[in-house]
């Protein structure tokens, strides 16, 4: 029933924050003057006077516009009519002196208070108004005025004992001469009296009185939702103690989980800072979001059983907490799954909807339902143990799952980078994807350790500064990573080879670059071994790119032999040309197909051409093409290919004509000569003439 009574006054809550839309209940005097103003016309606006009762107080708005004409009926008995505007405080932030509480009574039988940013009729006045008018019937007026009179005279004697007691409070001395004295006077006396744990706060930082407890009671209250256990004994005791964070100054943190919070040396006084106090109010709103600590009254505060210092309620609460925080997560990672992999399959992202996308959509379940929970966390009131213990689990897990969900959604982000990349011709950013994922996967893990740590009580500004103290010990240690880290950033920058490319270093490897890591290069061998080469060595090398070449170049000899005529060899190497300009894959502008060489065994011709394509597997296809081309010719024309041969020549054999050359005279030759010459000349002439 008290749960039920809970999630009642809590949907109450949401309904009526929005009755104040068109009228102004800000301030005691504003309320009372919008009441008069909608009651006392000639066309009464009953529905927007009501709305000085609370929705919270009563649910019904027939039953409070009942209640508001009632209640106009017992001011008219009185003659009332003149609200008294001037005697009424303008204040929104008006508290009661003597209660220390955000109440104004107008007289004996009516009372205002303040819910949220609004002033509405106390719950105490509006039970009151339906016997009002039968209450003043019997009395008599002697009797209304003794009471009202005794009450006045009480009451004004108490506001009077009050002030004193407050104007005494704000003079006596109290020892806040260290972070120590400072921080125990607030703990012992906060519950006692707030006024009195209010002095910790500065009149000169805070310059009214009720402004100054306000902020000492929300304190208490951060402190005590958010599970904030300050250990009085490590304080220090020191009272000019200096926070080396903080630049030396006199400063201290009351908890390291909220480094807004912290005392400051002022004179000779330690008191919370301005810049804390200031704070104060925006950090319980985030603890107690809404209004929401306007329920802490309706949740029991002890009872029956206390099993290790907490009530059966409270097992009941966590119980429940635990359920539907389980309920949540189970519930978010469905629906996340459900919605994210139907908009993936949607744009076709098949593979990243059936194996990435679990992964990402549990963190983030487990992420919304630890939030919940820590939401809820304040309003179990547990030990302040206890409950520190649970608040910094819950604000660990939350870093944590963060972490984790952001990691693998890192993944997703490849594949699409991945998916990307290889729409374009190059290859480039198939080699950079991978190593963003792998940048991108170590800066996470890296913020979300700091997180992480931070919420586990380390002093993160601490640790970073040693590791900027070892930094020069660490690069001296790690100067080979380094190395080969600027190694990878210029082959990114200079781009020397990419992924796919053949290369040949000075270092002798031979093979096919398959991937440029964060630290390394693998390079596939054609023996199909895979060697990691460090990039710091690859930088430093002198690297052949096969890879980058626009052709690839074949060049051999074609021997033929040497009783091929000059004319049929002539037109042999017309015929090799041919096939060079006719093959569409073969360089036109540049090849060279010429008698080169007189061998021991054979004529030479030099066959020297370039194939159009990068790829190794095609060259081997158009080399085969062309080798066959080149047979078939010679086979055409009847050439013969020379192989090494030896031939056994007897010049003279008995009974045989001698083998030996006979030669002619010098003059006869040089004849023969001269004309070989003429004829060439009138050959070369016809050439001439013809082109």
């Amino acid at each position: 029933m008290k749960q039920v009574r809970f999630y009642f006054i809590f949907i109450c809550l949401i309904i009526g924050s929005n009755a104040i839309a068109q009228s102004d209940f800000s301030t005691p005097r504003r309320a009372v003057a919008t009441f008069y103003e909608n009651l006392y016309t000639e066309n009464p606006d009953v529905s927007t006077a009501s709305k000085i009762i609370s929705s919270r107080h009563i649910f019904s708005k027939k039953k409070r516009e009942q209640l508001v004409v009632e209640l106009k009926e017992y001011i008219d008995s009185q003659g009332g009519g003149d609200p008294k505007l001037d005697s009424i405080p303008d204040d929104k932030n008006h508290t009661d002196s003597i209660s220390g509480l955000a109440a104004f009574r107008l007289d004996d039988n009516f009372e205002l208070v303040k819910i949220g940013n609004h002033w509405y009729l106390s719950k105490e006045t509006v039970n009151r108004i339906p016997g009002l008018i039968a209450d003043s019937k019997e009395e008599t007026e002697e009797n209304v005025e003794e009471e009202r009179s005794g009450i006045l005279a009480d009451r004004q004697r108490a506001r009077k004992e009050r002030e004193k007691e407050l104007e005494a409070i704000s003079i006596m001395p109290v020892d806040l001469s260290t972070p120590y004295a400072t921080v125990k006077f607030f703990i012992e006396n906060i519950d006692k009296d707030p006024a009195v744990a209010a002095r910790i706060i500065s009149s000169k930082d805070i310059p009214h009185l009720s402004k100054r407890i306000e902020i000492a009671q929300q304190l208490n209250r951060f402190f005590g939702g958010k599970g904030v256990y300050v250990d009085i004994d490590k304080v220090p005791e020191d009272q000019d103690y200096t926070d080396s964070l903080r630049a030396g100054r006199y400063t201290y943190e009351i908890t390291y989980r909220f480094s807004d919070i912290y005392l400051e040396k002022n004179g000779n006084a330690w008191y919370l800072s301005k810049e804390s106090a200031e704070k104060v109010p925006d950090l319980y709103n985030t603890a107690f979001p809404f209004g929401s600590d306007r329920l802490l009254k309706y949740l029991p505060t002890e009872g029956s059983i206390e099993i290790f210092g907490i009530f059966a309620w409270q097992y009941l609460a966590i119980l429940i907490l635990v359920a539907l925080t389980y309920l949540v997560f189970r519930f978010l990672n469905w629906l996340i799954s459900f919605i994210v992999t139907r908009v993936l399959f949607r744009f076709g992202y098949n593979d990243i909807a059936k194996t990435h996308v679990q992964p990402v959509t549990r963190p983030i379940g487990l992420l919304i339902a630890f939030i919940m929970a820590e939401m809820a966390l304040p309003f179990l009131q547990l030990p302040i143990k206890v409950n520190a213990l649970a608040s910094v689990t819950v604000e660990i897990f939350i870093p944590f799952f963060a972490m984790i969900a952001i990691y693998y959604a890192v993944n997703i982000l490849g594949l699409y980078l991945d998916k990307i990349a290889k729409k374009t011709d190059n290859t480039f950013d198939d080699q950079l994807v991978p190593l963003i994922r792998k940048i991108l996967k170590t800066f996470v893990v890296i913020i979300g350790a700091l997180v992480v740590l931070s919420r586990m009580g380390s002093d993160v500004k601490l640790l970073l500064g040693t590791l900027s103290v070892g930094g020069l010990a660490l690069a001296l240690a790690a100067q080979d990573t380094i190395k080969n880290f600027f190694g990878s950033l210029m082959i990114f920058l200079d781009k020397p080879f990419q992924a796919g490319h053949w290369v040949v270093t000075t270092d002798g490897i031979d093979g096919t670059v398959e991937q440029v890591g964060f630290r390394s290069t693998r390079i596939r061998t054609f023996e199909n071994s895979l060697i990691s080469v460090p990039n710091g060595r690859l930088s430093d090398a002198a690297i052949n790119n096969y890879g980058l070449r626009s052709y690839r170049r074949f060049r051999t000899h074609i021997a033929v032999t040497y009783d091929t005529p000059p004319d049929l060899l002539e037109l042999f190497i017309k015929g090799l040309r041919e096939i060079v300009d006719k093959h569409p894959h073969t360089r036109k502008d540049y090849y060279h197909v010429y008698m080169n060489d007189m061998g021991s065994h054979s004529l030479n011709i030099l066959f020297y051409i370039f194939f159009i394509t990068p790829e190794w597997s095609e060259e081997l296809k158009y080399r085969h093409e062309v080798i066959l081309l080149i047979m078939k010719l010679a086979h055409t024309l009847g050439i013969n290919f020379a192989f090494p041969t030896q031939t056994l020549h007897m010049e003279n054999f008995p009974g045989e004509d001698s083998l030996s050359s006979v030669y002619g005279s010098g003059d006869k030759m040089e004849k023969e000569m001269m004309k070989f010459f003429e004829n060439q000349s009138k050959s070369l002439d016809k050439k001439e003439s013809k082109n």
